[in-house]
């Protein structure tokens, strides 16, 4: 059953959480509707479509996080990997992880269609990349799941090209990872600049 937020309290609410117990409070059938959705919804500049997501619950999430340490030990001093792999552990002690890439074959075939604006594609692509990830985000914070978002891309791309079977012409952005929370927000209290400086309104009655 979707939540009963509204679009504008989920907005509010949407926060990061690190806490996250190896559980869900949806269904897997609900995740992957809400991913769902957000490819099939999301904008793309001329509607591109150009991005992509590999969703990884349960045991493949955990085995996700395991090759992620693995590559990590192989490229860090042992101290430093020491702590990293704390992060690791809490990161694999979720529920799941969904990748999000970009198509370079579509970016690639847009700018080759509209010449005009063969450089601003990839910025484009990034832009909606951003706005698929936000999507899920708030969807799944909707439903009572706490979120959190990593980069260790471009390490490990390769061992998880092979992994799940992923084109070469992805190209990994981020690693969004799901579960129960089991405490707040990593910021409790989000303090925010002010609106007056980020914000300018012309016309309005």
């Amino acid at each position: 059953m979707a939540s009963t937020k509204s679009f504008a309290e989920a907005v509010k609410d949407r926060r990061t959480y690190y806490a996250l117990t190896h559980e869900s409070t949806i269904p897997d059938s609900r995740i992957q509707e809400i991913v769902k959705d957000a490819i099939l919804h999301t904008p793309s500049a001329f509607n591109s479509q150009t991005t992509r997501a590999v969703v990884l619950l349960r045991e493949e999430h955990v085995k996700t996080w395991d090759i992620i340490a693995e590559v990590y030990k192989q490229q860090l001093p042992e101290e430093k990997f020491n702590r990293a792999n704390e992060r690791f552990k809490g990161f694999r002690a979720a529920y799941g992880t969904i990748l999000f890439y970009e198509d370079t074959d579509s970016v690639r075939e847009f700018q080759d269609k509209f010449k005009t604006y063969e450089d601003k594609f990839p910025g484009w692509s990034e832009q909606t990349n951003g706005m698929h990830q936000y999507h899920i985000w708030t969807a799944l914070e909707a439903e009572g799941l706490g979120v959190n978002l990593q980069h260790y891309n471009p390490l490990i791309d390769v061992r998880l090209e092979t992994e799940y079977n992923v084109p070469s012409t992805w190209n990994l952005k981020a690693q969004m990872v799901l579960g129960k929370p089991t405490s707040g927000p990593a910021v409790e209290n989000k303090e925010f600049k002010p609106v007056e400086d980020r914000m300018k309104v012309y016309g309005a009655k």
